[in-house]
């Protein structure tokens, strides 16, 4: 894509899965890539550079261009040298593309502190250390007509509240909330900036609901295909929204919006409020009524309905 070619991007999380597929994609297209992956486990312990090294082993043999990043983006110092080393490297950033991510799957009333807090700092910590840090640089540049983008990651885990995902269902949507803001603040200094909500099947998608949508497999390469088109000078016309990619279908997520309201010309009696609020609210579904039953019994091996979810079930996980 002409839109995409000679532009600099900083890819978080690219050494496996939707990450690594993203900045094969992105070099793919002319895209100069820093490969940022500091090789950790699913949940986050240890560490390992051949992850990185691998997916720019993989783009140089194509042709691309591409370096490698161990920086520990959870942490504000490290991310700051992580966008400050790609504009010295390659002279420029134009773009910055968060999707690294742990699990460490707990119910809510299981949930040990330190679960929580881990996924937090990865997932919400981390995408507003690498915005903050490349927000200055743009802004520095005070520059309207420019083509800068950020592409955040969200989950239907977030969405759609994935019972065994209190701590990652929160982070990414603080990632929602810190991408509308982002989208608000940073506008005026030519940045767009919008949120995927994934479903790809990789290390961290549960076998058995992998093996449940065989038919239809969600590829990384599907995401990574609607991450570039966000990341090129072509989607000047999206910022500030929610689109979610499974397979090959693209969709667009409706903007938080009032559905029902009820309002009284003298303040609310106890009673009267009740009563109005169940006529008026009671009847108004719930979008994720049902939804995670579905995928419960598909990983504990149960059958799942017919057409259920749109012919697929998606499970939680930052590459879902």
């Amino acid at each position: 894509m002409a839109g995409l070619r000679g532009r600099v991007a900083v890819v978080t999380g690219a050494g496996r899965g939707i990450g690594a597929a993203v900045a094969k994609t992105l070099a793919s297209n002319g895209v100069s890539v820093v490969v940022n992956d500091l090789g950790a486990a699913v949940d986050g312990s240890g560490a390992d550079a051949s992850p990185a090294s691998d997916t720019v082993a993989a783009i140089s043999e194509q042709g691309g261009t591409a370096v490698v990043d161990g920086s520990d983006i959870s942490d504000f110092a490290s991310a700051a040298g992580l966008i400050q080393g790609a504009i010295d490297k390659f002279g420029k950033l134009d773009i910055v593309v968060n999707t690294a991510g742990i699990i460490r799957d707990r119910m809510l009333f299981n949930m040990a502190e330190e679960e929580w807090d881990a996924v937090i700092k990865v997932h919400l910590k981390g995408t507003f250390n690498t915005i903050r840090h490349a927000a200055e640089y743009w802004r520095n540049q005070r520059d309207e007509s420019a083509q800068n983008r950020i592409v955040n990651f969200a989950s239907t885990s977030g969405l759609f509240g994935m019972p065994s995902q209190p701590n990652y269902a929160s982070a990414k949507m603080g990632v929602v909330g810190l991408t509308y803001v982002a989208a608000n603040t940073l506008g005026k200094y030519g940045v767009t900036v919008n949120a995927i909500a994934p479903s790809a099947d990789t290390r961290m998608t549960p076998k058995a609901v992998v093996e449940s949508r065989a038919a239809k497999p969600r590829r990384a390469e599907d995401v990574a295909t609607v991450v570039a088109y966000l990341a090129s000078t072509e989607s000047s016309w999206c910022t500030g929204r929610v689109i979610g990619v499974s397979g090959s279908e693209v969709s667009l997520y409706s903007d938080p919006q009032i559905v029902r309201q009820v309002d009284s010309a003298q303040p609310w009696d106890l009673d009267a409020l009740g009563e109005a609020l169940t006529r008026n609210f009671a009847s108004v579904p719930r979008s994720s009524e049902g939804r995670w039953e579905k995928v419960r019994k598909v990983v504990s091996g149960g059958a799942v309905p017919a057409g259920a979810n749109g012919g697929g079930v998606t499970a939680g996980g930052p590459d879902q």
